[in-house]
């Protein structure tokens, strides 16, 4: 008889949590999880998680002084509300999580590198082993290179907002530990650009990742492929045997309860009997390319636009709670 089938993907892929939900990674007991700035602001505005938020604001405004503006204390929190949920979810997760680096530096080398070393200078602190952490960064090519640094400097990273074979191939060949191509969101681009709907093998974002996926396996990169953003289990199905996949809980739920074969799609060793062209990618192509993915272009732009207003609700939220509780007990913030 058929398990079901979450029990099955996990015989040929790591299944990971796409939620900042701590009870949720506690029901479906993922390997790794992952967070971005729209889920820590879900997450923080769950009145189970409040104590961790009010503990962040305390330790911030102790940190920065009674003279900080409100806005400067949110802005410290944020920064550190989802290393705080990080701590959190390793005390579940057997595996890593990804803690993403503000949005706002997604064009800046060199700043998203200083916060990333910040960010894995708190976990250092904490006793968290580098090697359960991985820094998410959007793939642009400044994202690209400042992965690039990071990875010699033994600090693992995560390149997410992938949209296009371009920024999978720069990722690869710079050495990023994992790579996040976006399954649900390259869809949503192709039902609102054609008008017609998809399914199974010829999902666009199945095909995006499927094509990634072989490549890598195609040229041996060590760079691992992990299928995120989905829009429903048939996407998931279909990307069976993908390195790894992020899932969120509703869709977690519905794989728990559905009982029928799930046969394996992908493979290292289909992917290297297919004959495939290699592409080297530098700057002037991946400019190229970038711009000739009209897809990849509005997506990338979009996520980007989309992480950081997230970041902005998150700060307005804390920078409120702070006020609330300084009005109430001012001594103890």
């Amino acid at each position: 008889m058929p398990k079901n089938l979450l029990n099955q993907l996990r015989n040929f892929t790591v299944v990971v949590a796409d939620t900042g939900d701590i009870e949720a990674m506690e029901k479906f007991h993922p390997q790794d999880a992952t967070t971005n700035p729209s889920l820590i602001t879900a997450a923080a505005q769950m009145p189970q998680y409040r104590p961790i938020v009010d503990g962040v604001l305390a330790n911030a405004r102790r940190e920065l002084g009674a003279a900080a503006t409100p806005q400067a204390v949110a802005n410290l929190a944020f920064q550190r509300l989802a290393i705080a949920f990080g701590k959190k979810i390793l005390a579940i997760v057997p595996g890593r999580v990804s803690t993403e680096v503000d949005a706002r530096l997604s064009y800046d080398t060199a700043a998203t590198v200083e916060q990333a070393r910040t960010i894995i200078a708190q976990y250092d602190a904490a006793g968290i082993g580098r090697d359960r952490i991985l820094i998410k960064i959007a793939s642009t090519w400044e994202g690209i290179r400042a992965a690039e640094i990071l990875e010699k400097d033994g600090i693992h990273c995560n390149l997410t907002l992938l949209f296009g074979l371009h920024q999978a191939i720069a990722a690869a060949v710079a050495g990023a530990t994992l790579i996040s191509p976006f399954v649900g969101r390259i869809l949503d681009w192709y039902k609102k650009d054609t008008g017609k709907d998809y399914s199974g093998a010829d999902d666009p974002g199945v095909q995006s990742v499927t094509r990634i996926y072989n490549y890598f396996k195609k040229f041996g990169y060590k760079t691992v492929v992990m299928g995120a953003s989905f829009r429903n289990s048939g996407e998931i199905r279909e990307l069976a045997g993908c390195d790894l996949l992020t899932i969120s809980p509703h869709l977690l739920a519905e794989l728990q309860v559905t009982v029928e074969d799930l046969p394996r799609k992908l493979s290292p060793e289909a992917a290297q009997a297919l004959t495939i062209e290699k592409i080297v990618v530098d700057k002037a192509t991946f400019d190229r390319m970038h711009a000739a993915d009209r897809m990849a272009h509005e997506k990338l732009k979009e996520g980007i636009e989309g992480f950081t207003a997230a970041l902005v609700k998150l700060e307005t939220l804390l920078a409120g709670r702070l006020a609330e509780l300084e009005s109430r007990t001012p001594a103890a913030v």
